[in-house]
């Protein structure tokens, strides 16, 4: 699972991240074909979704790959040593200390978003709706009818919003500061507790506020979560509040020289969060393997990424 826990981004790193690419370029030469492209795998499913899709798609370009367990944070000694070749699923608003630092020497590239259009934020269950009527504008939570109905005996007089684990070093408390918003964040024990309480209040159609993050397996299961639209950013409290999280691609310097025809299509490989949720559902519930369901997907949606093998093989 990944660690995507303080939210906002500078706005200079998030141009330099997100920059433009001709994807009519011509494409390249396979480059150093038998040499093995080494894919980081990291912490959460979804992110293992997206690396085998990556990977499936080189192997269709005639490259050979590697996955390599790395974590989110030490993955980029990795990328440094040249023991790691593409991370192509990093969330931005978790960078850690090393990337901005290899990013600023010229070390690592970003190459492109993913498309994944992740949500990392306050959601509520449709049963919210009845005791806090006027959502997803935030200032219906500011209703003391809204935080009454939401209120444990932990919380009182304040509604409660069910957080994530402590260790995630959520901005929860601190958007509830900001925004005078009647409710106490109330960190969850773990991940796996946080959605079963929110199984829990969806089965018994119960009103229930949480921090939550998309893509998720859970979502490919129901439409009942909704997510709150909270209050515009103040840029001097950056840090502070809910902002989207751009989920980027990012290569070794020198990937385009050593594999031209992996670098083109690699820049144009998209994965959108629908598809992504699903596949997690099949391996994380219905415990199917992952190259079962990458496959599968593969062989249902050749439309979607024939064209930029197609397109890299020229």
């Amino acid at each position: 699972m990944r660690d995507f826990r303080s939210i906002c981004l500078t706005a200079g790193l998030g141009l330099a991240v997100l920059g433009g690419w001709n994807a009519n370029a011509q494409a390249a030469p396979l480059g150093e074909g038998a040499a093995p492209i080494k894919i980081a795998i990291n912490e959460w499913t979804g992110q293992n979704v997206t690396a085998h899709v990556a990977g499936h798609l080189l192997e269709k370009l005639g490259y050979h790959v590697q996955y390599v367990t790395a974590g989110s944070f030490p993955q980029w000694i990795g990328m440094e040593d040249g023991s790691l070749d593409m991370t192509p699923e990093l969330w931005t608003n978790n960078l850690g200390d090393i990337y901005p630092k290899l990013l600023a020497e010229k070390k690592v590239e970003p190459i492109g978003d993913l498309g994944l259009n992740a949500r990392d934020g306050w959601a509520y269950t449709s049963a919210t709706l009845a005791v806090c009527p006027g959502l997803p504008d935030w200032k219906a939570l500011l209703k003391p009818e809204c935080a009454a109905a939401l209120a444990t005996a932990e919380t009182l007089p304040n509604g409660r919003l069910v957080d994530y684990p402590a260790d995630w070093d959520t901005a929860s408390a601190k958007e509830i500061e900001d925004f005078k918003v009647p409710f106490t964040a109330v960190p969850a024990g773990s991940e796996g507790a946080l959605v079963a309480e929110l199984q829990s209040a969806l089965a018994a159609k119960q009103p229930l506020l949480l921090r939550f993050w998309a893509p998720h397996w859970l979502l490919a299961q129901t439409k009942e979560l909704n997510w709150v639209d909270m209050p515009p950013c103040n840029p001097k409290d950056g840090g502070r509040c809910i902002l989207p999280s751009p989920v980027i691609k990012v290569v070794r310097a020198g990937f385009g020289e050593k594999w031209p025809a992996a670098y083109a299509l690699m820049k144009q490989y998209q994965l959108a969060a629908d598809d992504q949720q699903k596949m997690m559902f099949e391996i994380d519930q219905n415990h199917k393997p992952i190259d079962d369901v990458v496959g599968q997907w593969l062989e249902a949606n050749s439309a979607k990424w024939s064209g930029w093998v197609e397109d890299a093989k020229k």
